[in-house]
């Protein structure tokens, strides 16, 4: 006898819709398995043996094959236990698989029968509302997290017997009869209001570094914190979250699904409701950065998608990690080509780095700096010219002043400041529609010349700095949006010397710590031997 039914993959972090066929004949008995199967897959037919044995199931010694289709997508994951119990038992004649068309199981089982949690049920379900099905039986721990996705019809599986039971009346029926704790169907869960534990309150003086921050929220620009130790970068850096607007729907559950891959999403509720705030130590490999493995899963870098991705003490992580972050901060996906096949993972974060500007941190003060310059050069050259060209906004971090920490002001609220920031994103919002971007740092060169224009003395005086400082034409770029950015927190609609002075400011420390004093560029010494020479 022949059975069909459908159980769900996971392809990177989108969910993958498999058939799992099973037949049933005479001949040498024994049990195979087939589809392109990862190991835990195909050790699946041990465990489905064993656990409808232990849960008194006796079967004819016949040749079972299990089919997983299609064949040419690789299988991973052990949540294809139950469809291929439903499958076997639906081949034996005892499990009506046909009242299974309209649904999709998912599940792993143990020794005895019960069905256990899985990873990535979020994307799972999703994807099995996309492909027309309306029912989903999942482990009862993985129920309310299926609940979040709409429409979709949840039933939770304690058993493998329970399934028999459900299948013994008519179709979407017998579930109660089985046992089985069943919540009532109420859609996604209600979206408690964002509470940080931080606020920007707690901090003291820094006025410049919060208007950094600040800019940085509003045109989601990538951020570089550089000064001593002890002057407030990560504290600044761990409250930027609470200055971004609260996530939409769509947004909770892009990120939800990344996090259900990966086993992380919070006990206590189904979904991520904060923008995710993730600081990997610096000794973090490549592979922790942007996943991978031998069933590759998301990294740092996807998990804080939608939210900031801080690099505390960047100049000590291994440069070969730092270099990593070229083509997601420009495209923001990571793609991993493997013989398995192709995995792409979402990585559309806001980078925040901080930085010493040298081994002992005090630099450029020459009376507590004891750095040589070959010392400092070497630090600081771990951050090359490419990835300092895709950090919009570099902002010095200088020590706080004795008056500003026992100064009895109250500084102003991430609230405050997060209500400026909401309202610019709705200026992007409406600038950009239908253009397929959302945030001033994501202009392409079309959009830079439409939306950044410059006025005559503007475009001499931006020109003049160009030759001067012989910047790049991504830094050109760069700076614009800058620029747009902070018109937009004006609420001008048009970029003004001010705007693109201030831009350009949060360039300038690159000629200030990455060329410092008495370190003359090989330029200039050939610049002065052709002077020397007449």
């Amino acid at each position: 006898m022949f059975s069909n039914v459908c159980g769900i993959g996971l392809l990177g972090v989108e969910g993958c819709l498999v058939h799992v066929e099973a037949d049933v004949q005479d001949g040498l008995p024994g049990f195979v398995m087939v589809g392109a199967l990862a190991p835990e897959v195909r050790e699946a037919q041990d465990r489905v043996r064993t656990a409808l044995k232990n849960s008194g199931f006796r079967f004819p010694p016949k040749k079972v094959t299990v089919n997983l289709s299609p064949a040419d997508v690789h299988k991973s994951g052990t949540g294809f236990d139950l469809p291929i119990a439903a499958a076997v038992l639906g081949a034996h004649g005892a499990l009506d698989w046909e009242k299974l068309s309209d649904a999709v199981l998912i599940g792993e089982l143990g020794l005895d029968g019960v069905v256990k949690p899985v990873r990535g049920v979020l994307p799972m379900v999703a994807e099995a509302q996309r492909r027309g099905k309306h029912v989903c039986y999942l482990p009862i721990e993985n129920v309310r997290e299926g609940r979040v996705i709409p429409g979709m019809r949840i039933v939770g599986i304690g058993h493998v017997r329970e399934l028999i039971g459900m299948m013994s009346g008519p179709a979407g029926t017998g579930a109660e009869r089985a046992g089985t704790r069943k919540e009532p169907s109420s859609g996604p869960p209600r979206v408690p209001r964002d509470c940080y534990d931080v606020d920007y309150q707690d901090v003291q003086g820094q006025g410049l570094v919060k208007r950094a921050a600040e800019v940085a929220a509003a045109g989601r620009h990538n951020l570089l914190l550089i000064g001593p130790a002890g002057a407030g970068k990560t504290m600044i850096a761990e409250r930027i979250p609470t200055i971004m607007p609260s996530c939409t729907m769509e947004e909770m559950l892009e990120i939800s699904k990344i996090y259900s891959i990966c086993g992380l999403l919070p006990g206590e509720q189904p979904f991520m409701t904060r923008r995710p705030f993730r600081s990997p130590h610096h000794s973090a490999t490549a592979q922790a950065l942007i996943g991978g493995g031998r069933n590759p899963v998301p990294g740092e870098m996807s998990l804080a998608s939608g939210g900031v991705l801080f690099l505390d003490e960047l100049p000590e992580f291994s440069r070969n990690v730092i270099e990593l972050l070229r083509q997601p901060l420009e495209s923001h996906k990571i793609v991993l080509s493997r013989v398995s096949g192709r995995y792409e993972f979402p990585a559309d974060f806001m980078l925040v780095a901080a930085a010493n500007p040298c081994p002992c941190g005090h630099f450029p003060d020459r009376n507590r700096c004891r750095c040589s310059e070959e010392q400092i050069r070497r630090y600081l050259g771990k951050i090359s010219k490419p990835i300092l060209d895709r950090i919009d906004i570099c902002t010095e971090v200088a020590p706080v002043e004795f008056g500003d920490l026992r100064g009895r002001k109250k500084a102003e609220s991430s609230e405050t400041i997060r209500g400026r920031v909401e309202q610019v994103r709705k200026i992007q919002r409406e600038r950009f529609a239908g253009r397929g971007i959302r945030f001033n740092s994501q202009m392409t060169g079309e959009d830079i010349r439409i939306f950044c224009r410059l006025d005559r003395a503007e475009e001499d005086f931006f020109q003049e700095v160009y030759q001067r400082k012989g910047l790049s034409a991504r830094a050109y770029a760069k700076i614009l949006k800058v620029a747009r950015t902070i018109a937009d927190l004006d609420g001008a609609a048009q970029i003004g010397h001010a705007h693109l002075c201030e831009a350009i400011g949060y360039r300038s420390l690159e000629e200030k710590y990455w060329r410092p004093p008495g370190y003359i560029s090989i330029q200039k010494q050939a610049l002065a031997e052709v002077a020397r020479r007449g």
